[in-house]
């Protein structure tokens, strides 16, 4: 029996966001290697905004915007790419692009709790266990004794999760701000303002900028994978499945980014994978299966990935 047409290409945005989504760990890691973390993002997300927008003059997208959606937006920027991905690419310095991976699949943990404690969100059954589940996994993950005795590997641990609280917190403040209506052209906006802020906190720190020229041809291959696959194509795959299967299925890719990552890690980086990892990777995406399980959570914001 003939597969549509149709077919082919959600099984094929499924795997733009399952895989190269979960890849995205590996590049930034590798990148970062290399180049400053605040400058790596900078340049992919500004890069990838002059993108977004040449696609939009292309498909005669209008990109108008007011003023309040501009500040939203920039607001949003903030949240999700220059503190909630920058710093994370700062945090991959010192932490493993696995372990890093999937101590943010607990995101929807942090995101229900931030809904419970500023908009009195009724939490469920089904969530209050996997809550639960969610903080066993957690100290699972982070109480290894081969990660604490690691240098900075616990201000990384930390920061990443203080990270996951600006996601959530931005998922909450998109979901009621006035944005442009066009969820492409809205990813472009945040990515620019955010790939701005990026590069004047690089500027800051005194982050020592480069020509592309200059890097090695790993870290070259590794910003034109992030730029062109992390945030362009995984984003617009992301966006085509909202429209054409339900909310719950695509948010499936919490679970799948994380093994993705691990497996990579492992196989490139000869990234170590403890037993414990696994129980606690077990247990962790356990819990978020069963808080999204009553679908809790609305659209899941990953664009900081």
């Amino acid at each position: 029996m003939a597969v549509s047409r149709k077919s082919i290409t959600i099984i094929l945005a499924f795997f733009a966001i399952y895989v190269i989504w979960g890849s995205t760990y590996l590049l930034n890691k590798i990148a970062v290697s290399e180049l400053p973390p605040f400058k790596l993002a900078s340049i992919r997300f500004l890069v990838s905004s002059i993108f977004i927008f040449i696609i939009a003059k292309i498909l005669k997208v209008s990109i108008a915007i007011t003023k309040r959606q501009l500040k939203n937006a920039i607001i949003a920027g903030f949240l999700f790419l220059t503190f909630g991905n920058g710093v994370v690419v700062w945090a991959l310095k010192y932490v493993d692009s696995g372990f890093a991976a999937l101590e943010i699949s607990a995101q929807p943990l942090v995101v229900l709790i931030l809904m419970w404690l500023l908009q009195g969100k009724k939490i469920s059954i089904m969530s209050y266990i996997g809550v639960v589940l969610g903080f066993i996994g957690i100290y699972l993950l982070v109480s290894q004794k081969e990660l604490i005795s690691q240098e900075n590997q616990i201000i990384g641990m930390i920061m990443i999760f203080v990270c996951m609280v600006s996601w959530a917190y931005g998922s909450l403040f998109v979901g009621r701000a006035d944005m442009p209506s066009n969820y492409f052209v809205n990813t472009g906006y945040q990515m620019l303002s955010g790939g701005i802020m990026l590069a004047i906190t690089s500027l800051c720190f005194g982050e020592t900028w480069s020509l592309p020229s200059s890097w090695s041809s790993d870290v070259q291959w590794s910003m034109l994978l992030l730029i062109l696959f992390g945030s362009i194509i995984a984003f617009t795959a992301f966006n085509y499945l909202l429209k054409e299967v339900s909310p719950e299925k695509v948010a499936t890719n919490t679970y799948v980014n994380p093994i993705i990552a691990l497996i990579l890690g492992w196989w490139i980086l000869d990234e170590k994978i403890t037993l414990q990892s696994v129980i606690a990777a077990i247990i962790l995406l356990t819990g978020v299966y069963f808080i999204n399980s009553k679908r809790v959570i609305t659209k899941p914001r990953i664009i900081g990935r």
